[in-house]
């Protein structure tokens, strides 16, 4: 990928390049296994969307019965979507309740955490614009 500076700033191109990367499907992706390093380190399982985006991710996560996501703030949006399941969202001191169907917007530098808070297993899709900042190197992520 082409890095530009200040002096680069005259070289802004007039119109958009299309660009149609080779992969445009992840088939199956809660299949694709959960014995990832990514959920190891979430410590639940979390399903990466893997194809070429830059500014966007999305991810599907699993919570048990009575599980909670460790305590964690980031410099990146958050928009989750309850696929199954039912629970809260802790955002700083507040307490959002959600049930499959409902959205939930974490901002930016918030603690939060997760906790599915139903009988079964909930599943959440997460959506987040941490590759952009990743790719301007301003993506930080902070767990307690």
């Amino acid at each position: 990928m082409q890095q530009y500076s200040a002096k680069d700033f005259g070289r802004t191109k007039q119109s958009p390049e299309l660009v149609v990367p080779e992969r445009l499907l992840h088939s199956q992706v809660e299949a694709s296994g959960i014995d990832t390093p990514f959920s190891g380190e979430r410590r639940h399982p979390v399903f990466v969307v893997d194809l070429p985006s830059r500014t966007l991710s999305v991810t599907v996560g699993h919570l048990a019965q009575g599980e909670r996501t460790r305590k964690h703030r980031h410099t990146y949006e958050t928009i989750l979507y309850i696929l199954e399941g039912s629970g809260t969202t802790t955002i700083e001191d507040k307490v959002v309740e959600w049930t499959a169907g409902d959205a939930v917007y974490v901002p930016v530098w918030a603690w939060h955490f997760h906790e599915n808070r139903g009988t079964g297993l909930c599943r959440y899709l997460a959506c987040e614009n941490a590759p952009m900042l990743q790719n301007l190197g301003a993506a930080v992520r902070e767990e307690q």
